[in-house]
């Protein structure tokens, strides 16, 4: 019952789809973990808030300047792509690509969501400096996601997607949703549903496997 849940609340989240077509960037294709995905699908970029940080607002989805814009933008706009945001506080999805990455999505109305977070955060500790992590709350309120990365003393790197973007732009339809990336930024594969340890490293070692395959060749 719980993981059927999470997928219908997370489905409120893919009903933004228009959001993910800012800078002309399409999606996968489908439910992330749920569906197949284009083979090596280039993940969008993305920059949010660090959870812990003082830094408000949301999420940066854009892929493109103004001027080079895919999709025409305002007369007398601006904007920055995600990949190249500064600000202090932020955290960017392209700082995971230069070596194999694991993003987790979640909510916390969604099941165990929050004691998956516990797993994710013990085998970020195995993995570090290996392999890259992130933590991607969505839509909770910002204060109960602080207090939970100070109450369960999370490490790992904890992202705040305040309205859903990164979701929709993702296509991410459960809760938690993984996705493996390769060094680089290419999606190598995606699962929906609680990992206990040995099972998420052991989707861990496939990434590295892969990944050694790819380099090899």
């Amino acid at each position: 019952m719980r993981d059927r849940y999470s997928i219908i609340v997370g489905l409120i989240f893919v009903g933004i789809v228009v959001v993910a077509l800012i800078g002309g960037v399409p999606n996968g294709g489908g439910t992330l973990g749920l569906d197949e995905q284009p083979a090596r699908w280039a993940l969008p970029e993305f920059a949010v808030p660090d959870a812990a940080g003082k830094l408000e607002g949301d999420a940066n989805i854009a892929q493109d300047g103004c001027a080079v814009a895919t999709l025409p933008c305002p007369a007398g706009s601006r904007r920055t792509p995600a990949c190249q945001v500064d600000t202090p506080g932020s955290i960017r999805v392209c700082d995971l690509f230069a070596q194999p990455a694991v993003i987790s999505f979640w909510f916390s109305k969604g099941g165990d969501c929050v004691d998956q977070q516990d797993v994710v955060d013990s085998v970020y500790s195995r993995y570090r400096g290996r392999v890259r992590f992130l933590s991607l709350d969505i839509r909770d309120g910002r204060e109960p996601v602080r207090e939970l990365i100070r109450e369960r003393g999370w490490r790992m790197p904890v992202g705040y997607d305040r309205d859903g973007a990164v979701a929709s732009l993702y296509r991410v339809g459960g809760c938690p949703t993984f996705a493996y990336v390769y060094p680089g930024g290419a999606l190598e594969s995606a699962s929906i549903g609680n990992l206990d340890a040995a099972g998420l490293s052991e989707r861990i070692e496939r990434l590295l496997r892969a990944t050694r395959r790819a380099e090899a060749s």
